[in-house]
């Protein structure tokens, strides 16, 4: 039995299903960064390090969308396994920079390799103009539930 004007109607919800693409995703991804010996975070780190060496525990952890303590935890376990080095002691104020070591930066590159593989799959059935419309649509989505006054 239906109840009209009750709850979201899911099969038309935009919301539900932008969450069930980013929940396929994310399946997607786990997929082939198993066989890899990483995680979706695990990835999001390294990725985020490559492109912006030095970047705080707390920068990567809004980064990677996730708490502060598991990135602290991912960071030592990424340390102990030669990916990423960190000061022992903060150059400046609390905040140690982290850098990817050689090693980090070759298991990133399959990494990334895998990732494209993905997301090349995932607009497989998209024309490059559709692809093209997609960014700012979700960009202005974004922005709209930030609150933030500008447009990308």
């Amino acid at each position: 039995m239906s109840q009209k004007g009750v709850g979201v109607d899911l099969e038309t919800s935009l919301g539900y299903l932008l969450k069930e693409a980013s929940s396929a995703l994310r399946s997607a991804m786990e997929e082939v960064l198993r066989p890899l010996g990483m995680s979706v975070t695990h990835y999001s780190c390294l990725e985020l390090l490559a492109q912006r060496p030095g970047l705080s525990s707390s920068e990567l952890a809004r980064g990677a969308f996730v708490t502060r303590q598991t990135m602290n935890v991912l960071l030592q376990a990424l340390e102990r396994d030669g990916y990423v080095t960190r000061p022992a002691e903060a150059p400046v104020g609390k905040v140690l920079p982290t850098r990817l070591t050689p090693s980090g930066r070759r298991s990133l590159e399959k990494a990334s390799a895998a990732v494209r593989s993905v997301e090349a799959r995932m607009l497989a059935d998209l024309t490059e103009d559709e692809q093209s419309d997609a960014f700012p649509i979700l960009q202005s989505m974004i922005h709209s539930l930030r609150g933030d006054n500008e447009r990308a």
